[in-house]
């Protein structure tokens, strides 16, 4: 599946945008997150590991901890979705400037 098709279904550019912004745990990511099921993180979060956009961490703690930090191919692929966000918002910013 190309890139710009896996990274536009449901969720996924919000998911990998939380990793980037400091989202660690499970329960970091489905606060970030608002709307998602836990299933439906569950089964995004592996999609981004098989890719290699996201790396899960174990930690043998009691009780098991779990972490999910974005690779370095996922950080640079945030790098670039990035403007795309920004021009996104743009439309509304001036919106309400004109309504001011």
């Amino acid at each position: 599946m190309p890139i710009l098709e896996f990274i536009g279904r449901r969720w996924m550019a919000a998911i990998l945008l939380a990793g980037a912004h400091g989202a660690v745990r499970f329960a970091d990511y489905r606060e970030s997150v608002v709307g998602i099921s836990d299933r439906l993180l569950t089964v995004r979060l592996r999609e981004l590991q098989e890719r290699e956009l996201l790396r899960r961490e174990v930690i043998p703690t009691t009780p098991v901890q779990i972490r999910y930090r974005p690779t370095e191919e996922g950080l640079e692929l945030v790098r670039a979705i990035q403007p795309l966000l920004q021009w996104s918002r743009r439309p509304a910013q001036e919106q309400e400037r004109s309504e001011d």
